[in-house]
């Protein structure tokens, strides 16, 4: 298992356009409030987003919000829920699709993907626009985005105007696409698409939690409001945290608590660069920061690895490294509610210094709130074992969860770990069941 990918999110859809990623609770309630009206009736123009951790659900809401000022009737939709008929049938199209990892698309778009791979697919009646997130410094740069423009284009549908596409959030891609949006709204009182500013934090307590690891180092890391109550979040949520080396470019990690235990927890492992020197987010957060010092942070929603509807639901929770913090969460909410219906599947190094969340996951099992535990540790025992082969092991008891019902949550590393996972599910399960878990919201990814 390879665990030295350090917790920063670097990848596309990670922190593409982070500067407009915060979600506040005007937001919100804009938000809703705008579904509960155009949800009524057929919009004449569709905003289709294709988003992994919420930031093209976000800039789709600002969308549909300057659509709407000029008098148009607009809605938005996830690309997940973008079916044939609606496709083939809709003359207005705005797509924001966010690209992460290596160009890969976001999971909730495999089912447009399909439908753009259908070889009778004609789009002549469709009028279209592609804002398309991305991070440069990976090769495939904003590739998702590129391959459904061409995918639109090569099947008859027909661009309002140049494929807009943003480099982590740059401001000046995003001005442009409100230019674009406010020629054909027919209106200059677009309204306000700033973020909420980053609230002041302190450091509560610091723990180193490997000592002796032969990994780098990680530590939990309390944090609490300078002034005021807790923010608002839910198990699965993020935050972007404003590096003071590097205030521009936010770093994004999952929360490890709830709001129940009173703060804010994170799982940071300090990056080492290869001459020695720190990361700047996580060397300040592990390091360099003291008790009295102030933290940059905002809490944002990951709509897609909340609970949401698969509350009743038995949990399938995999990941390795510092990918326990967004699971820990869920097993803590869960084990306070009293379900139980949970099995952990998790992988380190060592299991003497890389057991993350030991006394958590014990208290838990003898409470009865962990069903079934799968623990694997690559550099114990004489073969190299990771979190895929854990799965393959127990394969007719991940069919018969999934067989009744369970959804599967996968948190950690995108090379090497999430990729194995992915292939392991689709071998045991079936590329058709795992396509349909994916479609139902029950296969839901935390990876970078």
């Amino acid at each position: 298992m390879m665990i030295s990918v350090d917790p920063v999110r670097w990848g596309g859809a990670a922190v593409a356009v982070a500067a407009y990623a915060g979600m506040c609770l005007a937001l919100l309630r804009a938000r809703r409030g705008l579904r509960r009206e155009v949800d009524a009736g057929n919009a004449d123009w569709l905003v289709a987003y294709a988003s992994q951790t919420g930031t093209g659900e976000a800039l789709a809401a600002h969308t549909v919000a300057t659509l709407r000022t000029g008098g148009l009737s607009a809605r938005a939709i996830s690309v997940e829920h973008l079916d044939d008929a609606t496709l083939r049938g809709t003359a207005r199209i705005l797509f924001i699709a966010s690209t992460y990892g290596e160009g890969d698309a976001p999971d909730s778009a495999a089912r447009l993907a399909r439908l753009l791979d259908q070889a009778d697919l004609a789009l002549d009646q469709l009028h279209y626009a592609v804002l398309a997130l991305g991070d440069s410094s990976y090769a495939n740069y904003c590739g998702f985005g590129r391959r459904l423009d061409d995918a639109l284009r090569t099947r008859g549908a027909q661009a309002l105007f140049e494929r807009v596409e943003v480099d982590r959030g740059r401001a000046a891609a995003i001005d442009a696409w409100q230019h674009h949006l406010s020629h054909l709204a027919g209106t200059s009182d677009a309204p306000d698409w700033s973020a909420p500013a980053y609230g002041h934090w302190r450091i509560a307590a610091r723990h180193l939690l490997n000592p002796g690891s032969a990994g780098a180092p990680v530590y939990r890391i309390d944090l609490r409001p300078a002034a005021g109550d807790l923010p608002d979040w839910e198990a699965g949520d993020l935050v972007q945290v404003s590096a003071p080396g590097e205030p521009d470019y936010p770093r994004e990690y999952s929360i490890a608590s709830t709001m129940a235990e009173g703060c804010l927890s994170l799982l940071v492992r300090l990056h080492v660069r290869d001459d020695g020197s720190l990361g700047l987010a996580s060397g300040w957060l592990c390091r360099e920061a003291q008790e009295g010092d102030a933290v940059l942070l905002r809490v944002r929603q990951h709509k897609r690895f909340r609970i949401g509807e698969n509350a009743g639901r038995a949990l399938i929770l995999i990941g390795n490294g510092t990918g326990i913090a967004g699971l820990r969460a869920h097993l803590k909410s869960r084990a306070d509610a009293g379900e139980a219906r949970n099995w952990l599947i998790f992988g380190e190094r060592n299991e003497a210094h890389d057991h993350f969340c030991a006394a958590d996951i014990a208290q838990w099992r003898q409470a009865g709130m962990l069903d079934t535990l799968s623990l694997t540790f690559s550099r114990d025992g004489d073969s190299a074992r990771y979190v895929q082969h854990a799965l393959e092991a127990q394969a007719a008891q991940l069919r018969a969860w999934v067989d009744a019902g369970a959804a599967i949550y996968v948190c950690g590393s995108l090379q090497g770990m999430a990729g194995a996972v992915h292939a392991t599910l689709d071998t045991v399960l079936g590329g058709d069941t795992l396509a349909m878990l994916n479609e139902s919201g029950r296969y839901r990814r935390d990876v970078y």
